[in-house]
């Protein structure tokens, strides 16, 4: 089962103003990015109905020109959920009653429906309007995967594949996330994420796998030696699928360089149990390596 909050808490953590730039830079002009914090294991409560939600993707920042803090509360939604506009209301409600700080919500929809979805819970009376309630919507299929291949935003390359597409296109739209990647001035790390995260949600049959490779080659030709070492160790091991040593070979390498497990998972299929057996393995190697007076180098 894919881990839609680890996958995107993770882009978001990384390319939070990147994130906010593309799609609400209205928003992003007023936001003071110098100052971000991360918050973690925020819980909110649902006395009605029972329930206790832990919000993996809650930041606290400030606004420009403006002594005022701002909680940015990310939702990620992968469902399709009736009831989702008063959930969001109640995640800010309880968010505030606890920071008193002003809350922007934003919900990220990236489930196939197209469907415009409400943006907005409130009530009112027959002689009073109480309450509304806003919050940023973005609803990835509603977006033309098209309209973003040009775009020098990492998150356009990430959310490319959470677009609306074709089946017909998958081989075109993997091509161009590459050339995206070659535009990109990014360190390994951030470029794994990418690759790990498009390829989570556009994944292709090894024959399409094949085709874009190709293509790539056609493309750069014989020169193009550093876009096919962009080729990452996720692509690398959708070539040996369903071999142990190949995922295993991946998982350690997405350590090295500071994956978040959560993510590991989803892209090698290995259990935490596993990931941290090799975590373990890998430090001792280091320890190793430290005491010898060896440098340990990450690919």
């Amino acid at each position: 089962m894919t881990d839609h909050d680890g996958l995107y808490k993770e882009l978001l953590k990384t390319f939070f103003k990147e994130f906010m730039e593309l799609f609400f830079p209205e928003a992003a002009r007023w936001i003071d990015f110098t100052y971000t914090e991360f918050l973690s294991e925020e819980i909110v409560v649902d006395i009605k109905g029972g329930t206790r939600k832990r919000l993996d993707i809650l930041i606290k920042t400030r606004l420009k020109g403006k002594k005022a803090y701002i909680l940015v509360h990310k939702e990620p939604q992968a469902y399709y959920e009736k009831a989702f506009p008063e959930r969001m209301f109640l995640y800010a409600a309880r968010l505030y009653e606890k920071h008193r700080l002003p809350v922007l919500p934003i919900a990220i929809l990236s489930y196939k429906r197209k469907k415009p979805e409400p943006e907005k819970f409130g009530w009112s009376l027959p002689f009073l309007e109480v309450m509304q309630f806003r919050y940023y919507r973005l609803q990835l299929r509603r977006y033309k995967w098209r309209d973003f291949m040009h775009s020098n935003n990492p998150v356009a390359a990430a959310l490319l594949s959470s677009m609306d597409y074709n089946e017909s296109d998958k081989v075109q739209m993997k091509v161009e996330f590459v050339r995206m990647m070659t535009r990109l001035e990014l360190n390994p790390a951030k470029m794994h994420l990418l690759a790990v995260f498009f390829d989570t949600y556009l994944p292709l049959k090894e024959k399409e796998e094949q085709q874009v490779w190709r293509e790539i080659e056609q493309v750069y030709g014989k020169a193009g030696e550093e876009v096919m070492e962009w080729k990452t160790t996720f692509e690398k091991y959708a070539e040996k699928r369903g071999r142990k040593e190949g995922k295993e070979e991946v998982a350690v390498k997405l350590l090295k360089l500071g994956v978040e497990p959560k993510v590991i998972e989803t892209a090698t299929g290995l259990t935490a149990a596993k990931l941290a057996a090799l975590k373990g393995k890998e430090k001792g190697a280091a320890l190793q390596d430290g005491e010898s007076g060896g440098a340990v180098e990450v690919n």
